[in-house]
């Protein structure tokens, strides 16, 4: 072929993973159109169905496969508070926004999505980002799912840090104004821009969120000393042969036999297989001293969560977490919802690969692996995490929270969503933050009425709980 012939008017054939061109349609006109079907005031609607179960049913079944003899502390920290209660109950919120109004627009959503699920972490050089953090319920399902979940968790962050019910709903307008902006941001940006859009530097002032600085900063400080060192110091002994065990600390953190512990760490050559080549010759460089069972947070209590304790040539420790995996709650609600719910060949890999879509940046040594026929994720462990308490903030900031969370949201959707789509619907008006911030405040209604049947039960001996583990 002459070089005339290369370039101009030739079309190549297409290649599976890349859109075709010419490009058919327009995406932003696609969300307008939807608009039709789905006016955005109608998400303003939550109607309690005749079939919904009871609180503590709800309670009872999302404890079914978890060790028995945790079960206790999870209700305890659920009967804590009606965020608290929220916190737990992924599964229980799924069933409701079934059957609420949905675009039919999907994404990676995180499935859990409410304010104190997101924070700080280290990334590979040492710095901090700020992004979601908690994975396990993640899958392909309604993007409105997670905004709803956020919005609602404000409303009940901000009536314990106690605030008015104005400066409440406000903070879930704005979360859901932020994530409409941000949205609309991206939508216009190059593609390879978008894609990074935002950095941590940027979010402040993108989301109008200054007076969160310096509790931000506060939170940053404390972050960065939140390290698998200063675990070790506080959570291992010397031991005889020179390395370093576990200190039974219980009961969230305890010693396990010999022959659990030896399963956990022979599970960690199937993990390397999950990493990048790249990674293992640091790994290679650390020898496995010992391993513990620690309990985790709100959500996760009863599942099987270890952490592993190795050390490099100095002495200085590397912690991993190996935690279980289990089916995201959000599942046997998706089919209700219109999403197929495709079949998942190991759960751990399962919230691995959501974590990487939604994340702009994901911890380096972040993997799966098979413990006694179980799935596992394994991660590092206070890998310089920090959050700020939603619940704790002062009035003056919870709506600022609750811009940043709206636009870090809205960041971790557009890696799976086309933004102009997703733009297109949500529009340039406030309708949609109108329509939310409503359910929201009666979710949150529905929340509270939810913890007291929860807290009456535990009071009459219905169900155990084990209160302030």
């Amino acid at each position: 072929m002459t070089e005339a012939g290369i370039g101009a008017g030739r079309r190549l054939p297409g290649v599976r993973g890349f859109a075709t061109w010419p490009v058919e349609g327009s995406p932003k006109e696609e969300g307008k159109a939807l608009r039709e079907s789905v006016p955005r005031s109608a998400h303003a609607a939550f109607d309690l169905d005749g079939s919904r179960p009871d609180a503590v049913t709800a309670v009872e079944e999302s404890g079914r496969g978890r060790i028995p003899g945790l079960t206790p502390i999870r209700v305890g920290r659920m009967a804590a508070t009606p965020f608290a209660f929220l916190r737990g109950s992924a599964g229980l919120m799924a069933y409701d926004l079934a059957r609420t109004p949905m675009t039919g627009i999907g994404a990676q959503i995180c499935g859990d999505a409410h304010a104190a699920n997101f924070g700080l972490y280290g990334d590979a050089r040492g710095g901090l980002v700020i992004d979601l953090n908690d994975f396990d319920e993640t899958v392909h399902g309604p993007w409105e799912w997670d905004l709803k979940r956020l919005a609602a968790s404000l409303v009940l962050a901000g009536r314990e840090a106690g605030a008015d019910e104005d400066t409440c709903r406000t903070a879930a307008h704005g979360a859901v104004g932020s994530y409409r902006r941000t949205m609309r941001l991206l939508a216009k940006l190059p593609v390879l821009d978008a894609w990074n859009a935002i950095a941590d530097e940027e979010l402040v002032s993108h989301a109008d969120a200054r007076d969160l600085l310096g509790t931000l900063e506060r939170v940053s400080e404390k972050a960065r000393g939140n390290t698998s060192g200063r675990f070790a110091a506080k959570s291992t002994e010397l031991a005889e042969d020179g390395g370093r065990r576990f200190v039974d600390a219980s009961p969230v953190l305890r010693r396990i036999p010999d022959a659990e512990a030896a399963a956990v760490a022979a599970s960690l050559e199937e993990y390397l297989g999950t990493l990048s080549e790249d990674r293992l010759p640091l790994l290679a460089r650390h020898t496995v001293h010992d391993v513990a069972f620690r309990v985790v947070g709100t959500g996760s209590v009863g599942t099987r969560s270890y952490v592993v304790l190795l050390l490099d040539h100095r002495g200085e420790p590397l912690v991993l977490q190996v935690k279980e995996a289990r089916a995201s709650a959000l599942v046997p609600h998706l089919q209700s919802a219109g999403f197929d719910a495709p079949s998942v060949a190991h759960e751990g890999r399962r919230v691995v690969l959501g974590q990487k879509r939604m994340q702009v940046v994901s911890d380096i040594l972040l993997g799966w692996t098979t413990v006694d026929g179980l799935p596992f994720q394994v991660r590092q462990f206070r890998n310089r995490k920090g959050s700020v308490d939603p619940a704790a903030l002062a009035a003056d900031q919870i709506d600022d929270y609750g811009r940043m969370t709206g636009a870090l949201l809205a960041r971790a959707h557009a890696h799976s969503a086309d933004p102009r789509l997703v733009a297109g619907y949500c529009g340039k008006k406030d309708e949609l933050d109108e329509a939310i911030a409503t359910f929201a405040v009666a979710y949150a209604d529905r929340t509270e009425a939810d913890h007291a049947e929860l807290v009456g039960a535990v009071r009459a001996g219905r169900i155990a709980a084990e209160m302030g583990v």
